[in-house]
């Protein structure tokens, strides 16, 4: 299967089909509570678990917890988990709500960042595996390890704070804010950010309206064009406060929509506000 054809959303049904090629490595992610007893109580036969808060996907670098590892940790992990550059890798969050499928979105992103480029994420996650009465298989996760992956940065998909704020001041990149509205307009805060509010310019898309609860998938590409379609042409940053839920919307505006040079800025509010000398903007836009 081509680079091309293997990106962005996969169907259970699909899924289901291919169980058991030997290019196939299904990750579930599954975190909150207890992710390892949630995997070992049913998941998707044949997939490896890798506690998406554990085992870090995400780095703490002063006060900004939501930073991209070093590409040593990276390529331990990814090698740990069995993952070859051409394998297929399918994510599996737990499907219940917004914030997995950010989760999803955000090894997504790791992964095509240090050069991987065939992955996907099960559309509706575990959730809607186990609801359509589809195989499950229990016990304790057996990945089989590979070498350490073979890193080739990306760099165009990850923005620094330097150059975030090159994109602010030049307005050569338009800045989508992922954050609710009383993050964006500055009444409320992440605990580690030094200061309330949005980085100037910036447009809101609240990465939730991606999200349906009805059904606990993406919403429906005609609905995502809709929801996203304000957002100017061109360049763009995706941003939060941790990188975390601004991964689904650079997963939805890149891989969904398929718009080029969108970025994500990992270190987003947190990392941003730790510099007094960084702009901050309040109230609503």
């Amino acid at each position: 299967m081509s680079d091309t054809a293997f990106s962005g959303l996969i169907s259970p049904e699909t899924l289901q089909a291919r169980l058991g090629e030997s290019n196939l490595v299904v990750i579930d992610i599954r975190s909150e509570g207890n992710g390892r007893a949630a995997f070992e109580t049913g998941h998707v036969p044949g997939a490896v678990h890798s506690d998406y808060a554990v085992d870090g996907w995400r780095a703490n670098v002063g006060n900004a917890p939501g930073l991209l590892p070093s590409l040593s940790h990276l390529a331990a992990l990814v090698g740990r988990l069995g993952i070859k550059p051409h394998d297929d890798v399918v994510i599996v969050p737990a499907g219940v709500n917004a914030s997995d499928l950010a989760a999803a979105a955000r090894v997504y992103w790791t992964l095509k960042t240090i050069g991987h480029g065939q992955q996907a994420i099960l559309d509706g996650g575990y959730k809607a595996w186990a609801d359509s009465a589809r195989p499950v298989e229990t016990g304790p996760s057996s990945p089989t390890p590979a070498a350490p992956y073979p890193v080739v940065m990306q760099q165009n998909l990850r923005s620094t704070s330097d150059a975030t704020l090159v994109a602010s001041r030049s307005k050569l990149a338009t800045l989508v804010d992922a954050r609710s509205a009383s993050y964006f307009e500055g009444r409320e805060k992440a605990p580690e950010a030094t200061r309330a509010g949005r980085i100037p310019g910036a447009v809101s898309r609240d990465y939730a309206g991606a999200f349906d609860a009805g059904t606990g998938r993406l919403r429906p590409h005609g609905e995502l064009v809709t929801l996203y379609g304000g957002v100017p042409k061109g360049p763009v940053i995706s941003y939060c406060n941790t990188g975390h839920t601004a991964a689904l919307n650079w997963f939805v505006l890149s891989e969904v929509l398929g718009r080029d040079e969108t970025a994500l800025y990992d270190g987003s509010m947190t990392d941003w506000t730790q510099d007094p000398d960084r702009p901050v903007a309040t109230g609503a836009a």
